[in-house]
């Protein structure tokens, strides 16, 4: 097997079972892919005029949405349920978001950056929005 071929079959998202007891479940929370990790980024920013600022309203909830998976791997919410999921308790999501930065490499360095990299402006050289 080429290393391209290696890399590309390896099994690198490893899930972790969080109890959930004030939901009476267990919920499964899965390492982001890149796309997923990037897809949060840009949900935590926002177009004001021709700069991007930072946006981080329910950023827990959206985190949690892209990493919580059923015990078959399988995401449990879409995008539509980030609202939803804002209303639950902060203390479950706080737990969940917690798994979910670590297993995705998000520290609160990186969330720093963020804000920060949002309060300087659009990146000129950059091909996406």
């Amino acid at each position: 097997m080429n290393l391209r071929d290696k890399i590309l079959e390896s099994q690198d998202l490893p899930v972790e079972k969080v109890s959930c007891p004030e939901w009476d479940c267990d919920v499964w929370i899965r390492t982001l892919t890149g796309v997923e990790r990037d897809q949060f980024e840009e949900s935590c920013l926002v177009q004001r005029g021709k700069k991007k600022e930072a946006n981080m309203r329910n950023a827990r909830a959206k985190l949690v949405c892209l990493a919580a998976v059923d015990e078959s791997g399988k995401q449990i919410f879409g995008t539509a349920d980030h609202d939803n999921l804002g209303c639950k308790s902060s203390k479950v999501l706080d737990r969940l978001f917690g798994v979910a930065s670590r297993l995705a490499g998000i520290s609160q360095t990186d969330m720093e950056d963020l804000v920060k990299n949002s309060e300087s402006g659009p990146n000129e050289g950059s091909g996406s929005n």
